[in-house]
């Protein structure tokens, strides 16, 4: 799921200042995870595989789909804002039932080690650009094999290999420096912020759930 937000050269909206544009970020960003933290904390699993699992599969993709062309599309902040939740629910709803599955020590400790690595990779993205420009194009092609790779390992060989989270995890670091350095390189608006942040917010969640299954492993 691609938020085109990072094609944007022009705008006709209000910019602010770096600082404030990536506050912004940071504070969606916040929102975001913290509304994931209230639905693992308040909403049963079980309720969740009550859910009739096509209906759970399709709602999944429509509500994800919706919200990231919201932000593709609108150059209205709460619009965007409308399509950024869109996306966190439903990532709350596969986040609340996998962290079932892992002793809640082990999920502050994913949690910490997420957290760590992504303000890291955000630094790496400040300072080298140029360089997380340059493999945009090579992760996205890592991506797409690993992602090919563990479809084949799951549903021909029936297993699956560790190795293979490490380099999905190794993948979403570098997606988050790539795509920080990518929202510093447009027009710093209050819209633009938001439907940055989606971007974000989906590279960190990946992150998570992979760092969260190595650490179970454990």
């Amino acid at each position: 799921m691609e938020v085109s937000v990072f094609k944007r050269r022009e705008t006709s909206d209000a910019l602010i200042s770096a600082p404030l544009y990536n506050f912004v970020i940071g504070l969606t960003l916040a929102w975001g995870l913290l509304a994931n933290w209230w639905m693992v904390t308040h909403i049963d699993p079980y309720a969740i595989l009550s859910i009739n699992p096509m209906l759970l599969f399709i709602g999944y993709f429509v509500c994800c789909f919706a919200g990231i062309y919201l932000c593709n599309k609108s150059d209205n902040p709460w619009v965007s804002f409308l399509g950024y939740n869109l996306v966190v629910v439903p990532f709350g709803f596969v986040i609340n039932l996998v962290v079932a599955q892992y002793d809640p020590q082990v999920v502050i400790e994913a949690v910490r080690v997420t957290g760590l690595v992504t303000i890291g990779m955000m630094a790496f993205g400040t300072l080298f650009p140029a360089f997380f420009a340059r493999i945009g194009g090579a992760l996205t092609i890592a991506l797409l094999l690993v992602i090919v790779v563990e479809l084949v390992e799951a549903f021909v060989f029936k297993m699956h290999h560790g190795i293979l989270d490490w380099i999905v995890a190794l993948i979403f670091c570098g997606y988050i420096g790539y795509d920080w350095g990518r929202a510093n390189s447009i027009p710093k608006t209050v819209d633009n912020a938001i439907d940055s942040a989606a971007a974000l917010y989906i590279d960190i969640i990946n992150l998570f759930l992979r760092v969260l299954r190595i650490l179970g492993r454990r």
